[in-house]
């Protein structure tokens, strides 16, 4: 190969390094565990719920962008779904035919259990549960929640 040939080579391989590293930064800057800028001082929102650190009412977890989904409510949450859809289910006032069933692929739902917490996410089409929704972002409103069912 002439010198000639080899200088374009040499340039667009760089140029492809260059790019290469870019994407890789801004794709890690955009990660969930980046940092986010709240009233001007920086929080980074854990994607899962640290085990040796206790949970406390206003803790977030999951996506640190919550317009990614667009579906959002709030209930009691325990551990269980119907007929094999959902890993766990969010009781909400009105009795069964508001219950929402939950997986979650971005962050453990174990950890709150019991909890009364606000959920965005997205719907999916459940086969039997009436509302089935993939979590991405949960919000505590109170560690020691009490059920919907409890008040009846």
């Amino acid at each position: 190969m002439s010198k000639k040939n080899v200088a374009p080579v040499v340039i667009v391989t760089i140029l492809a390094i260059g790019a290469g590293v870019g994407i890789g930064y801004g794709l890690r800057r955009a990660s969930s565990d980046a940092p986010i800028s709240l009233g001007g001082e920086q929080v980074a929102i854990p994607q899962v719920a640290d085990e040796d650190k206790p949970i406390q009412a206003g803790d977030t977890f999951g996506s640190t962008n919550a317009e990614d989904f667009k579906d959002h409510t709030t209930g009691y949450l325990e551990e269980g779904g119907i007929d094999g859809e959902g890993t766990h289910r969010l009781l909400r006032p009105g009795g069964q035919t508001q219950t929402v069933y939950l997986i979650s692929s971005v962050t453990d739902l174990d950890r709150f259990v019991g909890m009364e917490v606000e959920i965005w996410g997205e719907t999916l089409g459940g086969q039997k549960a009436g509302w089935l929704m993939d979590v991405g972002r949960i919000k505590v409103s109170a560690v020691k929640g009490i059920s919907p069912e409890a008040t009846r």
